[in-house]
């Protein structure tokens, strides 16, 4: 077992700016921390808002394109697929080789991505480019939350986690917002030419601000693990997709949902086995563990679900600009931001039963909400159902991220970390599989039978996505109203029917928590790992302990250790 310490690896003359461990609490400034904080939070945001900012020039991008809304939903998926799929060994590469060497990299991918879908010129090619992005956006991740926790002393670390979590919540509509404008005056490509230009802000923020740090012990990368989680969530979230689109008994499809479970089920016991594992799943025996990686997954499927779903009917059946749909969804970060740093003493007074399940639970009345929209709903019942959401995510998402990093010690905060980054990213693939899935499966049930009389190339197009279906009632003139009018009822349907899963989820992840979750007796008494746990061979008080100077470099966090 690869067991993490902290400790500094001093320069000289030694800069506090660059002392991460936890021994350096005292001796970093509160602006210094602050610099580190801003520089997490916009690398987080950076990776968050490319797929919020691409999802609301989707239509833009498909028009362009000639997409369908299959292969408008791997144009999404490629990205937070790949990310999903790669965050754990990313973690471990920073734990391994260095952490902030690990972040300039995947800026630098992160950049070259966006560069290069700028020039894609087919929906293969910019899923290609956007799979790269991913990989880029795997390598920036672990490293947010993990520097934020090693850096703030206890006492501040809670708001702290809280102001990461209300970016991670909101960096979508930030990046929704930026797209509007940027295609309220210029072609599809300057959203990437806008990412590109963000990566290069970032690294130099983090070449600057952030403190390197790296494992001092040895942190296997566990490549079959890699590759056995990678391929299992790939087909799973290909048998998803193309699901509605191919037939859930098509051959496709199955292969890749049976595909998925099975080679899912063998990283599990791979895991169980392996010295130097991606992930322990023994650590999901702790309740604030479980729990907090269970409502993650649900608010992320919800949240970038309805980003997906939602832009669309902004835009295809509103008619609004790009720039007014990201204005019209401004209320949720000015809601989830500040409700997201005030659930943190709430959370530490009431719980993370109370105060997160009540969150979820509310999240999935706010779908409900999103559920009853219309082609011909104004403005005000978005806005409620927007408003419902964003304080339930708002609730939830902090003592959720709570409950992952006070459920393991100082010396497993790399590990809790990827876990919660792998589980928000997992989250949104699955949220933009599922979720699109549903509404693909309800738009093209309505429209089915509504489709007779028409030229079958037509017939085809409309069923293919409504974007196309509007186009084609457009080209026909007079004789396209029938057909626009039935695609706009069609598209109703798939909302509802996508709304209404994603309530169900969370309905269910609410629940999970009251039963499952730590109550606040243990949550004070005895949510941290310790030395006779399963997953914790070594002793940890003796290894933390170790104050043997490291020859050269800049200050070392000791992170990542799984058994």
């Amino acid at each position: 077992m690869a067991t993490t310490i902290e400790r500094a690896r001093p320069e000289a003359p030694p800069d506090p700016a660059d002392d991460a461990g936890p021994e350096a609490h005292e001796r970093l400034s509160p602006r210094q921390r602050m610099l580190v904080l801003v520089s997490m939070c916009l690398a987080l945001v950076l990776v968050i808002a490319s797929v919020s900012m691409l999802a609301i020039g989707l239509p833009s991008v498909s028009e362009a394109l000639s997409l369908t809304q299959s292969t408008q939903t791997w144009v999404v998926d490629a990205y937070a697929l790949t990310l999903a799929s790669l965050l754990l060994v990313a973690g471990a590469m920073g734990d391994r080789f260095g952490r902030k060497g690990a972040l300039l990299v995947g800026v630098a991918i992160f950049g070259l991505g966006s560069v290069l879908s700028s020039l894609a010129d087919s929906g293969g090619q910019l899923i290609a480019f956007r799979a790269i992005t991913g990989i880029g956006g795997a390598l920036i991740m672990p490293g947010t939350l993990s520097t934020i926790t090693s850096v703030f002393p206890p006492e501040e670390r809670a708001r702290a986690v809280g102001i990461w979590a209300g970016f991670a919540g909101a960096g979508g509509t930030l990046g929704m917002l930026g797209a509007g404008w940027m295609l309220g005056n210029h072609s599809w490509h300057s959203l990437f030419y806008v990412t590109a230009g963000g990566a290069a802000l970032t690294f130099a923020a983090i070449t600057f601000f952030v403190p390197t740090t790296r494992s001092s012990e040895h942190v296997g990368l566990d490549p079959l693990g890699t590759v056995l989680s990678a391929v299992g969530i790939g087909g799973l979230v290909l048998g998803i997709i193309e699901g509605p689109i191919r037939g859930w008994s098509s051959p496709l499809t199955v292969s890749g949902l049976v595909a998925g479970v099975v080679l899912l089920t063998a990283f599990v016991l791979w895991e169980l086995r392996t010295e130097h594992p991606l992930l322990d799943p023994r650590l999901f025996r702790h309740r604030g563990f479980a729990t907090g990686s269970a409502s993650l997954l649900v608010l992320f499927v919800a949240l970038f679900g309805v980003f997906l779903v939602i832009l669309q009917y902004l835009q295809l059946m509103l008619g609004y600009s790009a720039l007014k749909s990201a204005v019209a969804l401004l209320p949720m970060t000015f809601i989830m931001i500040p409700v997201s740093t005030v659930a943190a003493p709430l959370s530490e007074r009431y719980g993370q039963k109370l105060i997160g399940g009540g969150g979820v639970a509310l999240s999935g009345l706010g779908m409900l909400g999103f559920s009853t929209l219309s082609a011909s709903s104004g403005f005000a019942p978005l806005l409620v159902a927007q408003v419902i959401l964003a304080f339930g995510i708002g609730l939830a998402m902090t003592p959720a991220t709570n409950a992952i990093v006070s459920s393991l010690p100082t010396a497993k905060q790399g590990v809790a970390s990827a876990v919660n980054d792998t589980t928000r990213e997992i989250g949104t693939a699955l949220g933009i599989a599922i979720m699109g899935s549903m509404f693909n499966s309800g738009y093209r049930g309505a429209i089915a039978g509504k489709l007779g009389g028409l030229p079958a190339g037509v017939s085809d197009q409309a069923k293919e996505a409504p974007g196309l279906a509007l186009d084609a009632a457009h080209k026909l003139g007079p004789r396209g109203d029938a057909l626009a009018v039935a695609a706009r009822d069609a598209f109703g349907s798939g909302m509802r029917t996508s709304m209404y899963v994603g309530a169900a989820l969370l309905f269910a992840g609410a629940v999970f928590i009251w039963l499952r979750g730590p109550s606040l007796h243990d949550e004070a008494a005895e949510d941290v790992i310790d030395a006779t746990d399963p997953t914790e061979v070594a002793d940890s008080t003796e290894v933390a302990d170790r104050t043997d100077p490291i020859p050269t470099g800049t200050p070392v966090l000791v992170a990542t250790a799984v058994d």
